[in-house]
């Protein structure tokens, strides 16, 4: 598959920021990660968006940040880990550029992910689990999934160049 757009989709904790920062190097394109744009927007963290304003709101400024994307080209973009969910946000990114899974066992997740507060959805396990559960769903719906629980990010980048040129 040949595309001038990647988006890194899948559940918190996964590697997102961390795969795009180096898909991108590699691929000599940028990188982007839509929680960070949201955090310099709002002028505050995700979890106080989330504090103050409620995730409805939250997920609003996700959209708008995504659809301020969609222009840019040779771009690696790290999604949050509900802004593939959507239908709405799902159909605008498969529509822009190739999308891949990074896929994650919850065992796995739960080890990098603490409940501390810093990701407001991971605070209370049990919802965190269910959240994992419901959204792979949509995951699955990505243009590509790649396992990566234990493999390395240079691993996961060269597995992504290689499916984007075989």
């Amino acid at each position: 598959m040949n595309t001038d757009k990647i988006y890194l989709v899948g559940f918190m904790g996964a590697g997102k920021t961390s795969v795009a920062r180096a898909l991108a190097r590699r691929l000599g394109w940028r990188a982007i990660d839509i929680d960070e744009l949201i955090e310099q927007r709002e002028r505050q963290s995700v979890a106080s968006i989330f504090a103050k304003h409620g995730e409805p709101y939250f997920r609003s400024v996700e959209r708008a940040v995504l659809l301020e994307q969609v222009p840019t080209r040779h771009l690696v973009v790290a999604t949050g880990g509900g802004t593939f969910v959507d239908p709405q946000n799902r159909g605008v990114i498969k529509q822009d550029g190739a999308t891949v899974w990074l896929d994650v066992p919850m065992q796995r997740i739960i080890q990098r992910v603490p409940a501390d507060g810093r990701r407001p959805l991971a605070a209370d396990r049990t919802e965190f689990e269910r959240l994992f559960l419901l959204r792979r769903a949509a995951y699955g719906d990505a243009h590509y999934r790649v396992d990566a629980d234990r493999a390395s990010i240079p691993a996961i980048v060269e597995e992504i160049v290689h499916w984007l040129n075989p």
